[in-house]
């Protein structure tokens, strides 16, 4: 979906949603803490949105060896999830612009971020909203899935 469309759909539905969730990642390698994130997150609204790093963005955030696999493979695993509504891509580091066109409800982050240092924070509690984290399931990660191999 161009940039266009995406602006015309949430100016025609976001309205229509009660209570919007989002959250943003690389989702390059799916275990059981991603599973567990995203069912947990989606849990806290009505819709579930998940904004994901393009590969370009990936590379900025993780290195030159990552993704894994490109980004409409990890669009299509995401999307897969029965709770995930939306998914869209995000070219940025992070997905502070996207938040401010989308202002989620509720936005949602693992354990390791401290709410204040989340991006859209600002965005999401100055229109009312709330900003979330969720613990992590310990003993899985990507990166220590990639270090075992």
């Amino acid at each position: 979906m161009s940039d266009e469309h995406f602006d015309a759909w949430l100016k025609n539905e976001r309205r229509n949603i009660p209570k919007l969730v989002f959250t943003n990642g690389c989702f390059d390698i799916i275990h059981k803490g991603h599973i567990v994130y995203l069912t947990q997150s989606a849990d806290l609204g009505t819709h579930f949105m998940v904004a994901l790093n393009t590969d370009h963005s990936v590379k900025q955030n993780k290195g030159t060896s990552r993704p894994l696999q490109d980004q409409y493979s990890r669009a299509l695993v995401v999307a897969a999830f029965e709770c995930v509504d939306f998914v869209v891509l995000f070219h940025e580091k992070t997905p502070a612009n996207l938040i401010k066109k989308v202002v989620p409800d509720v936005l949602v982050k693992g354990g390791d971020y401290n709410v204040t240092d989340i991006a859209g924070y600002d965005t999401v509690t100055n229109a009312g909203g709330e900003v979330r984290t969720i613990d992590f399931v310990p003993g899985y990660s990507t990166s220590g899935l990639i270090e075992k191999f």
